[in-house]
């Protein structure tokens, strides 16, 4: 086992990905400069040459349609942009290509591109810079859509979507970067096996979060046990498709269910969990009504005063856990 940050899992994924699979290259905005990418991407370019790390002019659909094109042809193309925003420039290439193709043609073509989504927040960006938009692309037949929390999965669920023969949107976050954790020696893995999974036992609540809200989750499942409320944590990693058996069982076992997401309430990631929950189990299992923990219907804010109004933090989380669930 050794200890590398959530950054460094996404390095050392591609880093295995180009070493051992020729037919693996990357391309999208700044892969040669660690400003745009962070540290994900650092002299790769100077390892692997610059026909494989290709650092591409600013157009989104042009670069995002020529990896769908290269995936067609054989290739394992991965396209990072890295800001989610202005991943919208190249909708068509996504949606109406990449995501149709396998149905079209009776699944004797696949578009096995892999779309690497940054969501970069906070530090006053604004409302055309700060968006996870991780519904939208849930929304969509054809497309699977990763989201993991921990380091080892950041690595392993990369790695997994590249070798998967579909097009997948891995979403990673710049607020888990600086996280550390233990991590286990590469072993690849089907991207089915990336299933929502339980991190933490607990009888009392269930809470369920993907990406950045599992790391929420985690903390305030920390401070609840400080109360002696004992929280179960599922971590969904995947969101399309999603399985939300595991949910059921939890949610029938502790009668109550919190999600947290970090997209809008309206027709959202949250609102989803919630209405599968309730159309199959039965209401008696409920203690209490399900709650969401979502984005203000909102877009982002500009200055650092009304972040810390806007964002779902630790002690958001506690106080509306306090306010609508009864443990006695």
């Amino acid at each position: 086992m050794t200890k590398i940050s959530y950054s460094k899992a996404i390095f050392e994924a591609f880093d295995y990905l180009l070493e051992n699979y020729p037919e693996v290259f990357i391309l999208g905005q700044g892969l040669w400069s660690p400003w745009y990418v962070g540290n994900t991407m650092n002299d790769l370019d100077k390892k692997y040459g610059k026909d494989r790390i290709i650092d591409t002019p600013v157009s989104e659909s042009a670069c995002t349609g020529a990896a769908v094109g290269a995936s067609l042809c054989g290739m394992k193309p991965i396209i990072v942009h890295p800001r989610m925003d202005f991943m919208l420039y190249s909708m068509d290439a996504i949606v109406n290509q990449a995501a149709k193709w396998s149905y079209m043609f009776g699944g004797r073509a696949n578009a096995a591109v892999t779309i690497r989504a940054i969501v970069n927040r906070g530090g006053c960006q604004g409302a055309q810079h700060s968006q996870s938009l991780h519904s939208w692309f849930a929304n969509i037949p054809g497309l699977r859509v990763v989201m993991p929390s921990s380091v080892e999965d950041a690595r392993d669920i990369l790695i997994a979507s590249v070798l998967s023969k579909d097009p997948v949107i891995y979403i990673d976050d710049r607020w888990l970067y600086d996280q550390e954790e233990e991590v286990s020696p590469i072993e690849e893995k089907n991207i089915d096996q990336f299933q929502p999974i339980c991190i933490k036992d607990g009888g009392d609540l269930t809470i369920v979060g993907s990406s950045y809200s599992t790391f929420l989750a985690k903390q305030v499942s920390s401070k609840l046990a400080e109360i002696n409320i004992d929280a179960e944590i599922i971590d969904l990693r995947c969101i399309n498709p999603l399985n939300t058996q595991l949910i059921e069982k939890s949610v029938k076992k502790t009668g109550r269910l919190i999600v947290i997401d970090g997209g809008w309430k309206s027709c959202g990631l949250g609102s989803e969990i919630l209405a599968s929950v309730i159309e199959n189990i039965n209401p008696d299992f409920l203690k209490s009504k399900p709650k969401r923990i979502t984005l203000p219907d909102s877009p982002a804010p500009s200055s650092p005063t009304h972040e810390s109004v806007y964002y779902p933090d630790l002690n958001k989380i506690f106080c509306e856990i306090n306010k609508n669930f009864k443990f006695n």
